[in-house]
């Protein structure tokens, strides 16, 4: 059931003129605030816009958003932890009570603290949760060097006269990246959820796009009348998050018995 969540939702974002036929942007007044049925999937919103296609159009800016957050945390986080695993004490020292640092600001505080810096938008949004997300990384591909590098196939490869970048590329990373591939998975859930939070409070794209966070944020002012507005791109936000978490634990069990 996982891996159909995500599936699908990728598939919005890639060709979502298959799933609904109308217009995300332009809306029917007459149609206004329309419930769920049958020709309306997921109802109308306050101008009259089919809420379901909203939602599918946006899985494109939530996840796009994601994926840009995901690789910035995972590029800088696992190029840092490999610095940090194998140049020695003082590069360690250094580099891991940066991330001690990083870590003890809550993700969402120096998400915005970025964005602050930056400027609102969708890009920066991204650019933001993933720096908010690179010390989680380094930590964790740190400590999975420290593991390969001290192991009996590494020693004897540099031994045996590999060159130190060599060895760390083609046998100290690859080994490694496990555990951090795992994290990213988790991490692409985690980043949806960042990325739409920051949508909601109005960091995000600008109306009229139909970005999930806010689509929420947009419907919060009909919770009495149209519950729906809020419910139902909140479920598929929930839905997508739970499944890459699932995803993320089997990649982790894959890894460890490799």
């Amino acid at each position: 059931m996982k891996w159909i969540v995500v599936a699908l939702v990728l598939l919005w974002a890639a060709v979502p003129a298959l799933f609904t036929g109308y217009d995300p942007i332009a809306g029917v007044p007459a149609d206004k605030l329309l419930p769920p049925s049958t020709e309306h999937l997921f109802g109308t919103d306050a101008v009259g816009r089919d809420l379901f296609a909203r939602v599918v159009h946006g899985a494109v800016h939530s996840l796009s958003g994601a994926f840009v957050a995901v690789g910035v945390g995972l590029l800088l986080g696992t190029l840092l932890g490999l610095l940090a695993g194998s140049l020695g004490a003082l590069v360690d020292t250094v580099v891991m009570r940066v991330v001690d640092v990083l870590l003890s600001v809550p993700g969402l505080l120096l998400a915005l603290t970025v964005i602050i810096l930056l400027g609102p938008g969708t890009v920066n949004v991204a650019l933001a949760v993933g720096i908010g997300s690179v010390a989680t990384f380094t930590r964790l591909a740190r400590s999975e060097v420290v593991k390969v590098r001290r192991s009996d196939y590494v020693e004897a490869a540099l031994g045996s006269g590999g060159g130190f970048a060599g060895v760390l590329w083609r046998h100290v990373l690859p080994n490694s990246l496990g555990p951090v591939i795992a994290l990213a998975a988790l991490q692409f859930g985690a980043a949806i959820l960042a990325v739409s939070t920051l949508g909601f409070l109005g960091y995000g794209a600008e109306p009229p796009t139909p970005e999930w966070g806010l689509l929420i944020a947009e419907g919060r002012n009909y919770l009495a009348t149209a519950w729906w507005l809020t419910t139902l791109p909140g479920a598929v936000v929930v839905a997508v998050v739970l499944a890459a978490g699932r995803i993320s634990r089997r990649i982790d069990e894959l890894a460890r018995r490799a």
